[in-house]
């Protein structure tokens, strides 16, 4: 079974758009839409924004739906100026880059469990090569691979931005990745994210972010068709 966890409705509703065999179920007010895409089970939620939501999500999703693969799809913001607005990056691995216990000598990101520390969380990579495969079916997307970034803020300030991009070598930013992969490395599910550009360098105010956010939802939609076709 595949999972999908993305943070807007506008992702979810073209998921569920394809599905067919739907059913629904409502845990902690987090609607799972369990279903069939091309003969395959799939189940896929709205987690919202942020990165709490998205681990509740990511968990809850395991527990109930016990997914082969948790792929987190949606929108982000360029770290890099050769990104641009509905440019698709996979990830190859994901980092919290607002998690600081540098104040206790913890490098910035560092995650501190019960049984060990850990910066980087790695996709799996099988699953990375289908999405960036599905990406190059697609014509006029361009895709890349690389680090994406994860935090309790919306990085608009170019600033920022590149101070993200200079210390954990990131390639895009967003709000829920990395909560997913922290998630699903505990539980040992294999993960990926897949997130398609709706505010590049030069395009990075929230005004921009709401004009382009229905492309960029509409192109990982469509990366994730062929993903699941080609599976």
């Amino acid at each position: 079974m595949f999972g999908f966890i993305c943070a807007l409705s506008v992702e979810v509703e073209g998921i569920v758009k394809l599905m067919e065999n739907t059913e629904k179920t409502t845990v902690a007010k987090i609607t799972y839409h369990k279903g069939e895409i091309y003969g395959k089970e799939v189940v896929c939620c709205e987690c919202g924004i942020g990165k709490v939501n998205a681990a509740m999500s990511t968990q809850i999703m395991i527990d109930l739906y016990h997914p082969d693969v948790i792929i987190n799809s949606g929108i982000a913001g360029s770290l890099s100026g050769d990104i641009r607005i509905g440019d698709i990056v996979v990830s190859d691995d994901c980092v919290q880059h607002d998690m600081d216990g540098t104040e206790m000598g913890d490098p910035l990101g560092q995650v501190q469990f019960n049984d060990e520390l850990r910066t980087y969380f790695p996709a799996d990579k099988a699953t990375a090569d289908r999405l960036f495969e599905a990406c190059k079916t697609i014509d006029g997307i361009n895709v890349f691979r690389g680090r994406i970034a994860s935090g309790d803020v919306f990085i608009s300030s170019r600033d920022r931005r590149q101070k993200v991009a200079d210390h954990f070598g990131a390639i895009a930013c967003e709000m829920e990745g990395a909560a997913v992969g922290t998630v699903c490395y505990r539980n040992g599910v294999p993960f990926a994210i897949l997130r398609s550009i709706s505010d590049d360098w030069n395009n990075n105010e929230l005004m921009d972010f709401m004009k382009f956010r229905a492309l960029a939802a509409e192109r990982s939609i469509r990366v994730i068709a062929e993903f699941i076709c080609l599976s």
